[in-house]
């Protein structure tokens, strides 16, 4: 069954078309991922989907009843609401239909007369039936699975509105995630997560039960969770029924199949054209002209006019020209760390830290967020002092650094005189340069307070490419990139000649390029010497999960244990659940033909320890499944 489809639709945004008579169909339970290069418009169909902004021409199609969850900005909050009070306004109807339970449970127990206890009994018998149907009583538990898994236990009772752009995201991430909606729009869901978070999205959105449909540059996140793609290029959609991986191989296929087509068709055009300047030239030589030949090649113009021209497939798109220039090398060491220690007032970030980056590694730094890999960075960048231990640059070493916030100090610079403030050209090489980087023509006279995340990114990497550096030191390098810019910049740093550090969520970016990894857990400093994924499968062996530990005041500190998984079998927790659902339900039914106030009150007591009874058992089965 199709849960949203699309016709016809066109838009257009300051005088530019987007795209024009786009139609195309969203399947039930499908996991879509929607891709192309920045500025093709996806996320102008996330807002065409969700309602935010309404298709110049064209039609959205909902299925009847079904919820649109989209994340089209930050929504606005009283001031004093919490984190938490955010992640429950997904079942503000629910907990409103908790509070009237608990007020009629009240007035239950003050009730003498007969007719309006049955009446109130009648009325609570029927809202709890909805209140458990609805997952009434797994609110606290799923809301609990959220915060851990997007791992924002911090953020639950800080006010929402001194929280962080990023904070703020990933707890409405939470909430659209609560809410459940029929149809899930994710536009760029990985962004501001760790990759520990990352990893526990890809499995909710596998288990989901709703439509999912996501806009996102991470490779390794689309082939884990999507099975079919909708390309969008050149203002046409595109599907493909496969994960991000087989679409590129599969377009790539179609692209050559379509170009050699398109070849056939060229040689079948010339050979037509030769032969009507061949008819016209012997009909014309013709003592009278000959009239049956001119006829003839009208024909053959006619028909090559009403010939379907196949449009020329574009092999090769436009990409960045990245490449390094060639610097002097650097010592033998170029970055070092020795028993390293970092603590912000009483939160200590690591201890005893050793790191080692030697001339033409490729070293990456892994780890939750607020684990202190940018700390790292602003260490070896003078920004930040150790607290004990020894940081150390090499010698020889000429830094180049790529800041995932890239700022300049004067926002209405511009693009150009930035440029040459950092790499000293003119401005005809300037502008030849920056082409290279995909901005043309008018575009270089841009102010930078107007660039897209992305074309900031472009504009830092112009400048390191120019400068002349041996050691580069990378900070999420590929957030705002889309795919295309990611690959470029991969190859061009295979071909680098120096050194590279980098603190990176990208996993695909990390087990390419970088064959040596620290992960920062529990505050140490880990070294593997392998890619992300040897590193995370080996993790485990050398750095075992140990038992959280909390200091009461005044006691010893007592090590508190997870949880052990239920001794029982998920089966007889599910039997012993249905059971306990029966007995709450034959408490009901008694409620209801019961008049003595006293024998009400023991059933009331007997209902609320069974209703105890199954919340344990829904945990049990909820450790089960974590």
């Amino acid at each position: 069954m199709i849960i949203c489809s699309a016709q016809e639709l066109s838009k257009m945004f300051g005088g530019n078309l987007i795209f024009e008579d786009l139609s195309f169909e969203i399947p039930e339970g499908s996991r879509i991922g929607l891709v192309g290069r920045n500025g093709t418009g996806k996320t102008t169909i996330f807002k065409l989907l969700s309602g935010v902004e309404t298709p110049d021409k064209g039609l959205v199609h909902l299925k009847k009843g079904a919820k649109v969850g989209y994340l089209a900005q930050i929504p606005q909050y009283e001031e004093g609401t919490k984190g938490n009070d955010v992640l429950r306004s997904a079942f503000s109807e629910l907990i409103g239909t908790g509070e009237r339970l608990k007020d009629l449970e009240s007035r239950m127990g003050a009730e003498h007369d007969t007719e309006k206890l049955n009446r109130l009994l009648e009325e609570y018998g029927k809202l709890q039936d909805q209140f458990t149907l609805s997952g009434g009583y797994e609110i606290e538990s799923n809301i609990a699975k959220i915060v851990n898994g997007l791992d924002i236990e911090e953020l639950v009772e800080k006010d929402f509105n001194d929280c962080s752009g990023g904070e703020q995201t990933k707890l409405c991430l939470g909430l659209i995630l609560l809410q459940k909606p029929d149809l899930l729009l994710l536009d760029e869901p990985t962004n501001h997560l760790d990759i520990g978070a990352v990893e526990w999205l890809e499995d909710f959105l596998k288990e989901y039960e709703g439509t999912v449909m996501c806009i996102s540059h991470d490779r390794y996140f689309l082939d884990h969770v999507i099975n079919k793609v909708f390309d969008l290029e050149d203002g046409e959609l595109t599907v493909y029924h496969t994960n991000y991986s087989g679409f590129v191989k599969e377009k790539e296929e179609r692209l050559m199949i379509e170009f050699q087509a398109y070849q056939e068709q060229q040689k079948k055009i010339k050979k037509m054209k030769e032969a009507i300047k061949r008819l016209k030239e012997w009909a014309n030589q013709a003592n009278p002209p000959n009239e049956a030949l001119h006829k003839r090649a009208r024909n053959m113009e006619r028909a090559l006019e009403r010939m379907e021209k196949i449009k020329r497939p574009i092999l090769d798109r436009k990409k960045m020209g990245l490449e390094f220039e060639e610097s002097d090398r650097s010592g033998k060491i170029v970055f070092s760390m020795e028993d390293v220690s970092k603590a912000y007032g009483e939160k200590i970030l690591f201890e005893d830290a050793g790191l080692h980056v030697h001339f033409k590694d490729r070293t990456a730094i892994v780890g939750q967020n607020g684990t202190g890999k940018s700390t790292i960075i602003k260490m070896l960048l003078g920004e930040e002092s150790e607290d004990n231990g020894v940081v150390k640059l090499g010698s020889n070493v000429k830094l180049g650094y790529l800041s995932q916030h890239f700022t300049v100090a004067d926002p209405a610079v511009r693009l150009i005189d930035a440029f040459r403030e950092e790499v000293p050209v003119t401005e005809g090489d300037a502008r030849h340069i920056l082409a290279k980087f995909l901005f043309y023509g008018p575009n270089v006279f841009r102010k930078v307070g107007q660039l897209s995340g992305g074309e900031k990114m472009r504009l830092r990497l112009a400048q390191l490419m120019h400068q002349d550096i041996n050691f580069l030191v990378l900070d999420e390098p590929t957030n705002h990139l889309d795919i295309d810019s990611r690959e470029v910049l991969e190859d061009a740093l295979e071909d680098f000649k120096g050194t590279i550090l980098a603190v990176s969520h990208d996993r695909y970016f990390l087990n390419k390029l970088f064959h040596k990894t620290y992960w920062i857990h529990r505050k140490k400093l880990y070294y593997f010497d392998g890619p992300y994924s040897w590193a995370k499968e080996k993790l485990p062996e050398i750095a075992p999960e140990e038992p959280e530990v909390k200091v009461v005041k005044g006691a010893e500190p007592k090590a508190v244990r997870e949880k052990p998984k239920p001794s029982r079998k998920m089966e007889e927790i599910e039997a012993d659940l249905e059971r306990v659902e029966e007995e709450i339900f034959s408490i009901d039914e008694r409620l209801l033909s019961v008049e003595d106030l006293d024998v009400l009150q023991e059933l009331y007591m007997e209902k609320e320890l069974k209703e105890q009874e199954r919340n344990r058992m829904y945990q049990d089965l909820e450790e089960f499944l974590a």
